[in-house]
C-alpha cells in the first residue's frame, strides 16, 4: 500500500505573519484559491491574535468570511487565548489550533505565559471548541530550542502532550520555531511524545533557519509521523523569535516525497507556479524555495 503524508499548508497564516509586505485581503483570497487549485485540503488561513502584535493578521475575520467554502477543504484558525478561541469559532474556522509553549523565555514574551500556564489555559478553553463540535489541535512552539533560554528539555514535550490529550486535542504538533532541530533530536522528542499521545495524531512544523528542515522531515516520517506543516515558497517566520526564518517550502517537501513514491495529493507544478506568483504578484519579493528556482525533476 502506498504511503500517504498529509501536508498542512501554513502559508496564508504562518507564512504571511512576519513578512514585511502586508498582503491585502483580496490577494490573500487569491493565494488561498491557488493553494486549493494545487490540491491543498487543509490549511492555516487565519490567526486571531491582537492586531497590534501581528498586523499582517488583522483581517483574519474578513479572510474567513471570503475564503472559498469547498467540499473537503478545511481552514484552521490560530488562537492563543480565550478571546482568540471565541473569534476563531465565530469566524467559522473548521479547526482551531491552540499554541502551548515549551519554554518560559519565549512563552513569556510571546504569550505572557509559562509552559504550564499555556496548558492550564487550554484545559479551560478547549471546551469552547468541543461545545461547538469543532476539532481543536495543539502546536507547541520552541519545541526544540528557545531563542532566550536555549536548549529545551524534551521531557516537557511529553508532559504537554499528555495535557493536550487529556483536554481533548485531536492532534499535537511539535514546532521548531527557530529552526534548531536536527534529525536525532527529532527522534528523541518523538519517542517521548508518542508515549503520552494516545490516539492523538502527531504533526511536525519545521523552520529551515539552519537548513535542517528536510532532514528533520525525513527523520519524522521514518519515525511514523504522517502530518507535516509546510509553506509555499518557504515564506514565514515569527515576530517574537529573533532571526527565525521561513517554514520549509511546500514544493520542496512534495518533490522529496514524490521521489520516494509517497502520495500527498498535491500538484507540484501548481505549487511551483504559486511560489513564483508570490515573487511576482503576491509579495513581490524573492522567496526561499529551491523548486521555484530549479523546477522539478527534468523532463525528457
Amino acid at each position: 500500500m502506498t504511503r500517504q503524508i498529509e501536508i498542512v499548508e501554513v502559508g496564508p497564516r504562518d507564512g504571511l505573519q512576519n513578512d514585511p509586505v502586508l498582503m491585502p485581503t483580496d490577494v490573500k483570497i487569491e493565494f488561498v484559491q491557488r493553494l486549493i487549485d494545487a490540491g491543498v485540503k487543509r490549511m492555516e488561513a487565519a490567526s486571531f491574535v491582537h492586531p497590534k502584535l501581528v498586523p499582517a493578521m488583522a483581517d483574519s475575520a474578513e479572510v474567513m468570511q471570503q475564503v472559498p467554502r469547498v467540499d473537503g477543504v478545511k481552514y484552521i484558525g490560530l488562537a492563543l487565548n480565550e478571546k482568540g478561541m471565541r473569534r476563531a469559532l465565530d469566524s467559522r474556522c473548521d479547526e482551531v489550533n491552540y499554541v502551548m509553549v515549551a519554554s518560559p523565555g519565549f512563552g513569556l514574551k510571546n504569550q505572557n505565559a509559562t509552559p504550564q500556564q499555556t496548558a492550564d489555559l487550554f484545559d479551560q478553553i478547549a471546551v469552547l471548541a468541543h461545545d461547538d463540535g469543532v476539532p481543536v489541535s495543539v502546536t507547541v512552539s520552541v519545541a526544540f530550542g528557545d531563542p532566550f533560554d536555549g536548549e529545551v528539555d524534551p521531557k516537557i514535550l511529553g508532559e504537554l502532550a499528555g495535557r493536550a490529550r487529556a483536554a481533548g486535542a485531536v492532534e499535537f504538533a511539535l514546532g521548531d520555531t527557530i529552526g534548531v532541530a536536527d534529525p536525532w533530536s527529532v527522534r528523541r522528542a518523538l519517542d517521548i511524545v508518542k508515549a503520552q499521545s494516545g490516539d492523538m495524531r502527531i504533526r511536525m512544523h519545521f523552520h529551515n533557519t539552519r537548513n535542517t528542515a528536510m532532514a528533520n522531515i525525513y527523520a519524522a516520517i521514518e519515525a511514523g509521523v504522517d502530518v507535516i506543516d509546510a509553506s509555499v515558497g518557504g515564506i514565514g517566520g515569527c515576530p517574537f523569535a529573533p532571526a527565525a526564518t521561513g517554514n520549509v517550502a511546500t514544493e520542496d517537501v512534495v518533490y522529496m516525497l514524490d521521489r520516494a513514491g509517497i502520495e500527498t495529493g498535491l500538484d507540484l507544478d501548481k505549487l511551483i507556479e504559486t511560489a513564483k506568483w508570490l515573487e511576482t504578484d503576491g509579495l513581490k519579493h524573492p522567496v526561499e524555495s529551491a523548486l521555484s528556482r530549479a523546477g522539478g525533476f527534468p523532463k525528457t
